[in-house]
């Protein structure tokens, strides 16, 4: 199936594996990527030595073209723009709207520069600062999220920027597919549809947790960092939103540190990232330090599988998945689901 985002990103379908921290490592990004989707690389949990070597690693597994995530906010968002473009990347994806000047510098080198937006007014302003497409996630994605349907987003965002438009939140099959190319996207992106993979490295616990789950057993919580973040509920989840001040506090100290050591960062860096979290956001100081929980919660869910110790983001498509296929035998069926509907809507027009 041929959109404008398979033209301009190279992959064979229109699909898009989102770059989920912990998770979104070679070994899935290879299996997408090697599926005919485009894989996308989770940086931001990376030294910067980790992030060259997984990039390698990828191309030694696949020929297929791949993306990298970046932390646009990052205080070495610069560095590791240098190494998508040293290591000839071909697509540069954001989870916050990245500046003019990266933008600039990305496209100089020929790197595809695709942000995500949770917001018709961010897509206009990348859009307009050479972003070469965008992903806009609705609130029934997974992880940090809005409020806004992907149904109400999606409408706006393609009547409101020229570029192509890639659609998130609440996509699993291929009647999905389908319904965002009727709104006019050119593909849709999928985070927690990919993590419930046989490719995915998320601890098969923790995966039988996600396949238990109902629609009910998604919710969206500030308990974690202060901005709204769609998760599984759990007991954890429960314990941080009845925590006092105090003890969320302490608990966010020790993870700060934590997160420190493991990602090579200084506590200046890890201040010039707080206070870009901060800006443009109605967020007290307090709420800046527990954004470092996010890391390393996840980190103790998706790495070490303690379901009991660590958070489990997720958009609300994991109730209704039941099984894990590999991202080849995932992406077939998507693409077949979506020509058998597209025949079903077809046969509608020749009635007429």
């Amino acid at each position: 199936m041929e959109t404008a985002l398979t033209r301009l990103v190279g992959v064979r379908h229109p699909i898009v594996q989102t770059g989920m921290g912990w998770v979104a490592g070679p070994r899935l990004v290879s299996a997408a990527a090697n599926a005919g989707a485009l894989g996308v690389l989770a940086s931001a949990t990376m030294t910067l030595d980790q992030l060259r070597a997984a990039v390698r690693e990828v191309r030694a597994r696949t020929d297929a073209p791949f993306g990298v995530n970046l932390r646009a906010d990052a205080a070495d968002a610069g560095e590791r723009v240098r190494i998508v473009v040293d290591e000839g990347v071909r697509v540069a994806s954001f989870a916050l709207a990245p500046s003019r000047e990266l933008i600039a510098e990305l496209k100089a080198a020929g790197v595809v520069v695709i942000p995500s937006v949770g917001a018709r007014r961010h897509a206009e302003k990348v859009a307009a600062w050479g972003a070469d497409a965008v992903i806009v996630q609705g609130g029934e994605g997974g992880g940090h999220t809005g409020e806004v349907a992907t149904t109400v987003l999606l409408p706006q965002v393609v009547d409101a920027v020229d570029v192509p438009v890639v659609a998130a939140g609440g996509f699993f099959d291929g009647r999905g597919v389908v319904a965002a190319l009727a709104y006019g996207a050119a593909g849709v992106a999928m985070g927690t549809r990919f993590l419930l993979t046989s490719d995915s490295p998320v601890p098969d616990a923790v995966k039988a947790r996600y396949l238990a789950a109902t629609v009910r057993d998604v919710t969206v919580t500030r308990a974690v960092d202060g901005l709204p973040h769609r998760m599984l509920r759990s007991e954890l989840v429960g314990a941080l939103e009845d925590a006092g001040r105090a003890r969320a506090l302490l608990r966010a100290v020790r993870h700060a540190a934590a997160f420190r050591r493991l990602s090579g960062l200084t506590w200046r860096q890890m201040a010039r990232d707080g206070l870009a979290l901060r800006h443009g956001k109605d967020l007290s100081w307090s709420q800046v330090l527990m954004a470092a929980n996010t890391p390393m919660l996840l980190r103790s869910a998706m790495v070490e599988g303690r379901t009991d110790a660590g958070v489990m983001a997720s958009g609300q498509v994991a109730g209704v998945i039941d099984d894990l296929p590999s991202c080849a035998e995932l992406v077939e069926r998507l693409m077949g689901e979506a020509d058998g509907v597209l025949a079903v809507l077809e046969g509608f027009r020749a009635v007429r």
